[in-house]
C-alpha cells in the first residue's frame, strides 16, 4: 500500500529500490572517497617547508632511513578529502540524534564564541594568578550556578568527565571513612559499594578502581531500586551506594528518600549518577534528596553533548560531611580578588589530593556557565521540562506499535522499548536500527540498559521541535508497520544506501584491520 510523502508523492515504505550502481561510486551529491593512504600523490605536499638547517647527525641511530609512509596531497585534495569524510557521518546539526542516556541535544553556538574570546581561550595554567582574575571569577560563578542549582554547599571543579566525576566523590568518601578509622585499610573495614543493576558500567568499575567490592541492587519489575534488597545488604561493610536518579531506565527513582535514609542509617554514603541531570534541573535539588556526591557532566547538561569531540568536565558536588575531602584546587574570593587553594593544607587539609595537574577544562567551565546565565532560572527549569516532555511525546505516539518496556505511567527524558514486538518476526532489534540509517536517523542505543531484553532505549532530548519528533516517528512507525507485515529483506540486508553497507559485525570485532598496508589482496574488508 502507497502512502504520501512530504512532497506529495506515492512512496512504498514497504519495498526497497534497486538503483543503479554509480560509475564513481559517488551517490547524488555525496563523494565516494578512499582511504587517505590510498592516494597516489605520494612525491607531493601543499606546504612548502624550509630545508633543515642541520643534517641530523647529532641524532645517531634516530635518523630516519625510510620514506615517511605519508601521501602526499595538495591543499584543495585535503580539504576534499575531509570534507567527504565528514559527508559519511550523522551529526547533530544533521537531524536528531537519538542515543539512550546521552543527551545528544543542539549545541548553542554563543556558547562557542564564548569559548573563544581572548583570556580564556589562550589562558595558560602556569599563569600568576594575578593575570588570570578574570578566569577565577569565572569558576567562582560556575561553582556559585552548581551548588545553587544542586543545593550542594561544595564543588569540585576539576574532574575531566562522567567516570572521572565518579572516581572523585568514591575517592571523596574513602577519605571520610579513613578519616572516622573505618576505611578500606582498617580494622572494621567498609569494602563494599552497592550498585543497581541498570547502572552505567562506568559505576561498578570505578568502584572497584578504588579498591571497592561491588555488590549488585536487584531491580523491581517496574525498573526502579529493590528496597528490600537494598536493605538487606546495606550492613556495617557498605561505604556507599551509586544510584543514578533518573534512572538509566529513564524513570525517577519513587523511593529516593527512603534509600537516602537507609544508607545513611547504615552509616554508608549516597553517590549519586548526574548523568541525567538535564532531566531534573532546575525542579528537584539532589542535596534535597539526601545525595552526598554527585558528578555533573557539563558537556551534557549545559552545552557541548559528549564534549563536541573534545574534552569534557565532570564537576562534582559534595555534602557538607564530604566538603571537606574535596581535591584541590578550589576558588576562593578574599575579597580583595580570586585566588586557588591547591596544597594540602590548612582548609584543605583533608583534601584527598589531585585529580588532574591543573585546574581542569576551561572552555567547558565557559561554555557551560555562559549556557546558564543565557537560559537563566526559569530557563533552565524549562530544559528539564522539556526534555521530560518530549521524552513522554515519543513513547506515547510509538507504544501502539512498539513495546515499552515500563509501560506503567510516564517515563522522564528518555523512552524504553524492548523488542517483544518483534517476536515472531526474525527481525531482531540490531536489524531494526540498522533499517534506521537508510531513513536517515542515526539508531538509538541498542541493548542497553542490559536488564531490558533487546533494549532500544531512546533519548530525544530538550533541544528537538515537534516537527523534528514528528519526522523521527514517523519513520519509526513505517518501519514498525513493515517488520511486523514481514518485509525481513528490508531489515537483513540494512542498510542499503549508507556508503558501507551492512558489515560483518563478527569478523569486523574478531579481525579488525587497524592499520592500512599497501594493497596485496591479503587484508579484505569486513564487508
Amino acid at each position: 500500500m502507497s502512502t504520501m510523502n512530504t512532497v506529495g508523492r506515492p512512496t512504498t515504505p514497504n519495498r526497497v529500490e534497486s538503483k543503479p550502481a554509480t560509475l564513481t561510486g559517488g551517490r547524488g551529491l555525496l563523494q565516494n572517497e578512499a582511504l587517505i593512504f590510498e592516494g597516489d600523490g605520494w612525491g607531493k605536499t601543499g606546504v612548502d617547508l624550509p630545508q633543515p638547517a642541520t643534517d641530523g647527525s647529532d641524532l645517531g641511530d634516530l635518523v630516519r632511513r625510510d620514506p615517511i609512509g605519508l601521501p602526499g596531497l595538495s591543499e584543495p585534495e585535503t580539504m576534499r578529502h575531509y570534507v567527504r569524510l565528514s559527508q559519511k557521518n550523522h551529526a547533530i546539526d544533521l537531524a536528531i540524534y537519538p542515543l539512550g542516556s546521552c543527551t545528544m541535544k543542539h549545541n548553542p553556538r554563543l556558547n562557542e564564541k564564548m569559548a573563544r574570546l581572548p583570556g580564556f581561550s589562550d589562558i595558560h595554567p602556569l599563569q600568576p594568578q594575578s593575570t588570570v582574575q578574570g578566569a577565577l571569577q569565572l569558576m567562582d560563578s560556575l561553582s556559585h550556578w552548581l551548588t545553587t542549582l544542586t543545593g550542594m554547599p561544595a564543588v569540585a571543579l576539576s574532574p575531566k568527565a562522567g567516570a572521572h566525576g565518579e572516581l572523585c566523590g568514591l575517592m571523596a568518601i574513602r577519605a571520610a571513612h579513613r578519616a572516622a578509622g573505618n576505611g578500606l585499610r582498617s580494622d572494621t573495614p567498609r569494602n563494599k559499594v552497592l550498585v543497581p543493576t541498570s547502572a552505567h558500567g562506568t559505576n561498578p568499575a570505578t568502584a572497584a578502581f578504588v579498591g571497592y567490592t561491588v555488590v549488585e541492587i536487584a531491580q523491581t519489575d517496574d525498573g526502579r531500586v529493590d528496597l528490600a534488597d537494598l536493605e538487606a545488604k546495606l550492613g556495617d561493610d557498605v561505604a556507599a551506594i551509586m544510584v543514578t536518579n533518573p534512572n538509566t531506565c529513564g524513570l525517577f527513582e519513587r523511593d529516593i528518600l527512603e534509600i537516602s535514609r537507609l544508607t545513611h542509617e547504615a552509616g554508608a554514603y549516597f553517590y549519586c549518577d548526574g548523568a541525567n541531570f538535564n532531566a531534573i534541573v532546575g525542579r528537584v535539588r539532589p542535596g534535597d534528596l539526601g545525595v552526598d556526591a554527585m558528578h555533573i557532566n557539563l558537556h551534557k547538561t549545559f552545552s557541548t553533548p559528549h564534549g563536541g569531540g573534545g574534552p569534557g568536565a565532570g564537576p562534582v558536588v559534595l555534602s557538607e560531611a564530604l566538603a571537606p575531602f574535596a581535591p584541590a584546587p578550589w576558588v576562593v574570593n578574599t575579597g580583595d580578588g580570586f585566588q586557588l587553594v591547591e596544597r594540602e593544607e590548612d582548609e584543605a587539609e583533608q583534601a584527598f589530593g589531585r585529580l588532574c595537574a591543573f585546574q581542569g577544562q576551561m572552555g567547558m567551565y565557559v561554555r557551560a556557565l555562559s549556557y546558564m546565565m543565557s537560559h537563566g532560572a526559569d530557563g533552565l527549569r524549562q530544559v528539564a521540562e522539556d526534555a521530560v516532555l518530549n521524552a513522554n511525546y515519543i513513547k506515547a505516539r510509538l507504544s501502539d506499535v512498539m513495546s515499552a518496556a515500563f509501560p506503567e505511567g510516564p517515563c522522564m527524558h528518555e523512552a524504553l522499548f524492548d523488542d517483544e514486538w518483534l517476536k515472531g518476526t526474525d527481525i531482531t532489534t540490531l536489524d531494526f536500527a540498522k533499517a534506521m540509517i537508510d531513513e536517515g536517523f542515526h539508531p538509538m542505543t541498542m541493548y542497553f540498559p542490559l536488564v531490558v531484553h533487546g533494549a532500544m532505549l531512546i533519548e530525544p532530548t530538550e533541544t528537538e521541535s515537534k516537527a523534528e519528533l514528528d519526522r523521527f516517528i514517523h519513520a519509526m512507525r513505517a518501519l514498525a508497520e513493515a517488520a511486523k507485515a514481514g518485509d525481513v529483506d528490508r531489515f537483513k540486508g540494512a542498510p542499503f544506501h549508507a556508503p558501507m553497507k551492512r558489515l560483518d559485525e563478527t569478523r569486523a570485532a574478531r579481525q579488525p584491520v587497524l592499520r592500512w598496508t599497501a594493497p596485496d589482496g591479503s587484508n579484505m574488508a569486513a564487508e
